[in-house]
């Protein structure tokens, strides 16, 4: 039986030197026993820290890997079983029966290695030398709690973390060798946070064959807040994890996993980028997905009443502003026709007055809107999203993760929706949708270019930064940010399209807006993204998807380049609807 008592972690920075993997180890060793001495039980340790990252090829690291267990994980075990601890170690393994070589992460406890993680999602150094890790994610049952590994591109695949979290890890121990951002990354804390886990994240720094390494080593909290960082250099971080905790759950307040929806994920278990999407989205004849153009996508930010003819009047403004900005499509607030105070006292069927007027506004202005409502329908009350165009209504969708307030009042919608339009595909979105990776996800994968997402979130779902010493080389930026996590740009970016996420904005109630649209590639700068408000007022962002309608897609939203590297073979636990 794991315990639940908090206990002091440490994530070690360390900076491994190419052909002096003795001098690395020694290093570590020390480095260890300092944390061990300090009253760590747990330490978790970079990425190939034995060796460092940057191998040509098999041959060049033949002379560096070792079995699991070998002479290597027993001189950590050694540590482990003097100060009663737990040491993750970052290795290149090479596996006895079939001589394959692997980027491995191994968990040593006081009795000797408990288990280990091959990477499973490799970045482009792996392929030079090392096979994907055959083995799903686990989860360590030990004596200080539930431990399980990522190695690092690992944890760019929201399935990973999820797929452990789900198994009942209340710690995460991502290991890397993270560059080309300023750390900790928004990544890094977007899995913390989404999942309510503590993620220790113990990343290299330093330059190796020319690649700079970021640094950041950090612990994160399960509400996305650091608890300790170091920017550069060999050093060490420690907190305390709390595994109780943990194991509430809780992201925003709400309990994500008791609401998740496996019946609704089974697109998870798809890989459709891995064909061209111009054959795959065709083929049988089936709907191609639309030929792509320049467009202007915009996301109005306000706080919706409990007057509907105040919220539409508000509207009505802010779709004349947009369409005087060339806007095509405009996303406005959750609940932004009725408002979300006691929104059941004003709910009308889809056919209904408030419905009508939000259509003819967009039918005047020529551009689509995007915007929430209390929905009643014959089986019930619905937190609803409507689509309304040039050429009418469009549709609509029914949040289909209801939040604690809106169970309430309002039921569960059962399906996904996505829209073909002149401006490209677009999938819909509400509110703590998007707290479900899963969700946007499942979006993804059905071919959207822009997910459209209305909401009225609180705040906690970004976080600043008070700038790096790594010396990153333009445009990668280096400074102060105090947006520098924000959840929703990395839905953006891990699904490879443009997210428009208009958040109501009253700070009385909790609401802190910061909405905006976010571009489809979070490694690319300067961001491709519209600002992100801090007060009322309305954003916008070009976007330009004319390439898109060739034989093999140029853009990364058609092309969608990290679906395309998703293993679902690895992801059924994701869909299991037994004992949910």
């Amino acid at each position: 039986m794991t315990q639940t008592a908090p206990y002091t972690v440490a994530a070690i920075q360390f900076e491994p030197t190419m052909f002096e993997k003795e001098r690395n180890i020694i290093h570590l060793l020390d480095m260890c026993e300092t944390a061990a001495a300090a009253g760590a039980s747990l330490i978790v340790t970079p990425e190939m820290g034995t060796t460092g990252y940057c191998w040509y090829d098999r041959a060049e690291v033949a002379d560096q890997v070792e079995p699991i267990p070998g002479p290597t994980t027993g001189r950590f075990a050694a540590i482990a079983a003097a100060h009663d601890c737990y040491i993750v170690l970052g290795m290149p393994e090479v596996d006895p029966v079939t001589g394959l070589y692997y980027n491995s992460g191994v968990l040593i406890g006081p009795d000797g290695v408990v288990g280990k993680h091959r990477k499973s999602h490799p970045y482009i150094s792996e392929p030079k030398w090392a096979a994907s890790g055959d083995v799903a994610h686990q989860v360590f049952d030990t004596r200080i709690g539930r431990i399980a590994i990522v190695v690092c591109m690992d944890l760019h695949f929201f399935e990973t973390v999820r797929l452990e979290t789900i198994a009942g890890a209340d710690v995460i121990c991502h290991i890397s060798n993270w560059l080309a951002e300023r750390t900790p990354a928004p990544y890094w804390i977007t899995r913390a946070f989404e999942n309510g886990c503590y993620v220790v994240e113990s990343n290299r720094w330093g330059l190796e064959r020319t690649v700079q390494f970021s640094g950041g080593s950090c612990v994160i909290d399960p509400d996305g807040k650091i608890a300790a960082v170091i920017d550069t250099g060999d050093d060490i971080a420690y907190a305390t994890i709390d595994p109780a905790r943990a194991r509430r759950r809780l992201v925003l307040g709400e309990p994500v996993f008791e609401n998740r929806r496996p019946e609704l994920y089974t697109a998870l278990m798809t890989n459709s980028f891995t064909w061209n999407p111009q054959d795959f989205f065709r083929l049988y004849g089936y709907q191609p997905i639309p030929a792509g153009r320049a467009s202007r996508l915009a996301v109005a930010q306000f706080a919706p009443r409990a007057d509907p003819e105040e919220n539409l009047a508000r509207i009505e403004a802010f779709a004349t502003e947009a369409k005087a900005s060339g806007v095509d499509m405009l996303v406005l607030p959750e609940l932004s026709l009725t408002g979300g105070e006691d929104p059941a006292s004003r709910a009308e069927p889809i056919d209904g007055p408030l419905v009508a007027r939000l259509t003819r506004i967009a039918m005047r202005q020529r551009l689509y809107l995007v915007a929430g409502f209390a929905e009643r329908a014959e089986d019930g009350l619905y937190n609803t999203v409507v689509l309304a165009g040039p050429e009418g209504r469009v549709g609509s969708y029914r949040k289909t993760h209801p939040s604690i307030a809106d169970r309430a009042w309002a039921k569960a919608g059962s399906d996904w929706k996505i829209f073909d339009l002149p401006i490209g595909r677009v999938g819909l979105a509400t509110g703590h949708d998007a707290l479900y990776p899963e969700a946007i996800r499942v979006l993804a994968l059905q071919g959207c270019d822009i997910v459209a997402c209305p909401a009225a979130l609180p705040t906690g779902f970004t976080g600043g930064h008070r700038g790096t010493g790594i010396p990153h080389n333009y445009p990668i930026p280096k400074g102060a940010d105090p947006y520098h996590w924000h959840a929703f740009r990395i839905r953006g970016g891990e699904n490879n399209l443009h997210l428009a996420f208009a958040n109501a904005c009253d700070p009385a109630k909790g609401n802190p807006g910061e909405s905006a649209v976010f571009g489809p590639d979070n490694f690319a700068f300067p961001r491709q993204e519209s600002p992100i408000l801090d007060d009322e007022g309305m954003a916008t962002l070009a976007i330009d998807l004319t390439n898109l309608d060739t034989p093999y897609p140029t853009s990364v939203v058609r092309r969608k380049d990290l679906i395309v590297m998703r293993l679902p073979h690895h992801y059924t636990p994701l869909i299991a609807t037994a004992g949910q």
